[in-house]
């Protein structure tokens, strides 16, 4: 009976520890979603680390985390940059803890978007390494959105082969 007394805090205890840095990396997005929301703007870049990259829905946007502070500071110095909510989230651990990954569905003015990313814990904190977004399109449409891009697309492969 000693043992039992003994495991089931320790089992409980091992499951705190186990599920804390996953609310720690939804404590972090949550937030870095919220400065977005509320034109936050040194809140939002301070949660990324310093060689973030952040990619975005148009196929150009690959940014340093420098670039993306320079094409999103005029959308922050309006009082609301963009607002994301996050309606399911996936989190996953490097087995010592140090990195994260996750994909998350967000609801948007863009409707429906997928983000997905990589986080590091540097000096204690988490900090948004790779950030992707991407539109979230149902696979019945996709034709139609193929249609719509299409001549862009074009253009820009055939530039990205030269």
């Amino acid at each position: 009976m000693s043992t039992l007394k003994t495991f089931f805090p320790v089992l409980f205890f091992s499951l705190f520890l186990a599920a804390q840095p996953k609310k720690d990396i939804d404590i972090c997005l949550d937030a870095w979603h919220r400065a977005a929301a509320d034109a936050r703007y040194q809140d939002y870049f301070n949660l990324m680390s310093d060689d973030a990259v952040f990619v975005g829905t148009d196929p150009t946007e690959n940014w340093t985390k420098d670039a993306f502070a320079k094409f999103a500071k005029p959308y922050f110095d309006k009082g609301r940059a963009w607002e994301f909510k996050c309606l399911q989230r996936n989190v996953y651990l490097s087995a010592d803890g140090s990195i994260a990954w996750f994909d998350e569905l967000l609801d948007t003015w863009m409707m429906l978007c997928r983000g997905s990313g990589v986080l590091r814990k540097i000096n204690g904190q988490w900090k948004i390494a790779h950030y992707v977004l991407s539109v979230a399109i149902p696979n019945d449409h996709t034709n139609e959105v193929v249609q719509v891009k299409k001549s862009f697309d074009e253009v820009l492969i055939q530039t990205l082969k030269k």
